[in-house]
């Protein structure tokens, strides 16, 4: 079985056992995340390979972060997650990219991304629930952050923090490659 054959299964487990925990039905469920009742129904039956957006959509209206969505058991206290078992969720073919290192519910989702972002490449976000904060921190390179239309620049050494209920957009205009380290906090659902 390959490893995206494990990531749907436990995709398809774990939205079941959550949207039924949080006394969810599909409709409602399927409103909350703005994805169609039919694109739930596939993702529960492990019938399809949903698009990062649609698994954030999904763990932000279920108050639980991706980690917890592909991983389904619990750990122990202290879970070491091993260099070769971070999920690389985008890419694109100039060699962007972006990778869940480790998360956790603490008390809601928190979740810890190192992303490259190649020359010229953008990755725009839809606005995640009131109460979301980023922080980035840029290694290497240039970043460019657009919050709700406005942009900041972010360079090597330097962080930023900002809401992320509004649109934003990471992005690279720089000529060199981008590394940075992102957390993201989602508040638990009420």
């Amino acid at each position: 079985m390959s490893d995206l054959d494990l990531l749907t299964q436990s995709l398809a487990r774990n939205v079941k056992r959550w949207r039924t925990e949080r006394g969810f039905t599909l409709d409602a469920l399927a409103a909350r995340a703005g994805v169609s009742r039919g694109m739930l129904i596939q993702i529960e039956q492990a019938r399809t390979n949903p698009s990062i957006g649609t698994v954030v959509k999904i763990g932000d209206a279920l108050g639980i972060s991706i980690t917890t969505l592909l991983d389904y058991e619990q750990g122990p206290k202290v879970r070491v997650v091993p260099a070769d078992q971070a999920v690389r969720l985008w890419h694109t073919e100039a060699g962007s990219y972006n990778r869940l290192l480790a998360g956790t519910e603490a008390p809601g989702p928190l979740e810890m991304w190192d992303w490259r972002l190649m020359p010229g490449d953008r990755s725009p976000s839809d606005p995640h629930p009131t109460g979301t904060v980023e922080l980035v921190h840029v290694t290497t390179g240039e970043l460019t952050l657009t919050v709700d239309g406005v942009p900041h620049v972010v360079p090597a050494g330097a962080s930023a923090t900002f809401e992320a209920d509004t649109p934003h957009t990471y992005g690279n205009e720089g000529d060199v490659p981008l590394d940075m380290v992102m957390a993201v906090s989602v508040p638990p659902v009420r």
